[in-house]
């Protein structure tokens, strides 16, 4: 990646779009500071919570109840916090009936479902999300879309990798479109998807 920069301010929703290898994942774990960059830098305000990959991390052996407080415990949130809020995660998930049963038990949806459910439940003030919004059932799906507006209700701020233009329209207020690692656009989502989507026309394919 080379020359990128932008700002994202309390309140924002971040789409950030390109094709496979353009360099979307990359960037976000740069800002979560798995990757360290060799020039420049990145500035966050904030807790920062990362959905790059769901359910990385868990335990299989250990039970849902369990994964709650590992998960809390790496983004940040000692025992008395994931206590307070550990009755919202669960309902959050649907999964009441199986948070005391082992992962191993559990479909890759199912622990989609909980990983997510952790990380919108902690109110970050930084959340980053990597091709996560495909959790569940439609209903649980725009229930989490519900729950991303809400974070960004309390002044979060939010920046999604997404393959979906349609939900980067509907949840973005601002777009940033990176190609070989380079910025191409960055704009409002509506200027900067009808772009893309105009490049992708041309090229001749129906896969952003």
């Amino acid at each position: 990646m080379k020359n990128v920069s932008f700002d994202v301010e309390q309140g924002d929703i971040l789409g950030i779009v390109g094709r496979n290898g353009s360099g979307k994942s990359t960037l976000l774990m740069v800002i979560a500071g798995i990757l360290q960059p060799d020039a420049g830098y990145v500035r966050s305000n904030g807790r920062v919570s990362t959905l790059l990959t769901l359910g990385a991390g868990v335990d299989r052996e250990l039970t849902g109840r369990d994964n709650i407080y590992l998960q809390g415990a790496f983004l940040g949130l000692g025992k008395k916090e994931i206590d307070r809020k550990i009755g919202d995660i669960i309902d959050f998930s649907e999964l009441d009936k199986f948070v005391d049963v082992p992962l191993r038990q559990y479909s890759a949806g199912m622990i989609q479902r909980l990983s997510f459910s952790v990380a919108v439940n902690i109110e970050p003030d930084i959340l980053l999300i990597d091709e996560v919004l495909e959790v569940g059932d439609a209903a649980f799906r725009q229930k989490c879309r519900v729950r991303m507006k809400e974070l960004i209700g309390k002044a979060r701020a939010i920046l999604l990798v997404s393959h979906s233009m349609e939900t980067v329209q509907q949840l973005c207020n601002k777009a940033l479109w990176l190609h070989q690692g380079e910025t191409l656009a960055l704009g409002t989502s509506r200027e900067v998807v009808s772009s893309y989507l105009a490049a992708m026309k041309t090229l001749g394919t129906t896969n952003p």
